[in-house]
């Protein structure tokens, strides 16, 4: 039995509508598993996005503190450079003239003070 020209042609579109919605369904279902992984990935990434918020957070946190600190040891610094300057011109340089005389003396209560230490 010969199959005729328009038997044959719906056979090859019938079977090449199959291999096409088999295509097409196969194609769907790994959309559909893409579209799931997706969904879990997006997920992940909000679940780190609140944990790097609650991270720049404390930062933002830290970074206020050592501000605070840099602020205070600017002013501590300060301080000390009002107080280097007050006893180089205040004390320090007028005193100048009567270290010769000082500092032998200050030497000479200095080892008397470790004679009395080592006895």
């Amino acid at each position: 039995m010969f199959l005729t020209l328009n038997q044959t042609l719906f056979i090859i579109l019938t079977v090449a509508a199959v291999v096409a919605v088999v295509f097409l369904v196969l194609f769907l279902i790994q959309l559909r598993k893409t579209a799931r992984e997706g969904e879990r990935a997006l997920i992940e990434i909000r679940e780190a996005a609140e944990g790097l918020q609650e991270i720049e957070r404390k930062a933002n946190e830290r970074i206020d503190d050592v501000a605070e600190l840099l602020r205070s040891s600017k002013q501590a610094a300060a301080g000390l450079a009002e107080a280097g300057l007050f006893l180089s011109t205040k004390i320090v340089r007028p005193a100048a003239r009567f270290w010769p005389i000082l500092y032998p003396l200050l030497r000479m209560g200095w080892r008397h003070l470790k004679k009395k230490k080592e006895t």
